[in-house]
């Protein structure tokens, strides 16, 4: 069964490497936002199996995205793995308890993305 992944990301080339790699490599559909705003409409909008979210955006940062999704019914069931830069272990332990399902550092390998994704999500690739 193929899968739905909405990458949230305010950097455009993030987004099509993103893209173009989870498509090519698992198969998977991928639908991309520029905004932590437009993430959360197509989170209800599309109800994606996934969602890779970017922590440092302009206007609302991952962590405001992630909560909104939290506090909204209908999208606090999608798993969320946050696409981040700065990713120490004080960070991923303090996601964890937050509910995160996993963090992948930025710059990601392209060819190893959907594998990180599947690994951290219990999915088979």
């Amino acid at each position: 069964m193929s899968k739905k992944i909405l990458v949230v990301d305010n950097e455009e080339y993030i987004q099509e490497i993103a893209k173009i790699c989870i498509e090519t490599v698992a198969g998977w559909e991928v639908i991309t936002v520029s905004s932590g705003k437009d993430g959360i409409i197509m989170a209800e909008k599309h109800q994606p199996d996934a969602i890779l979210l970017d922590v440092m955006m302009p206007d609302m940062d991952g962590l405001a995205v992630f909560d909104k999704l939290q506090s909204n019914p209908q999208t606090q069931s999608i798993p969320v793995i946050l696409l981040t830069a700065k990713i120490q272990i004080a960070d991923r332990v303090r996601y964890a308890e937050l509910g995160v399902k996993s963090a992948i550092a930025k710059p990601f390998n392209p060819l190893e993305l959907s594998g990180q994704i599947a690994n951290a999500l219990g999915w088979n690739l």
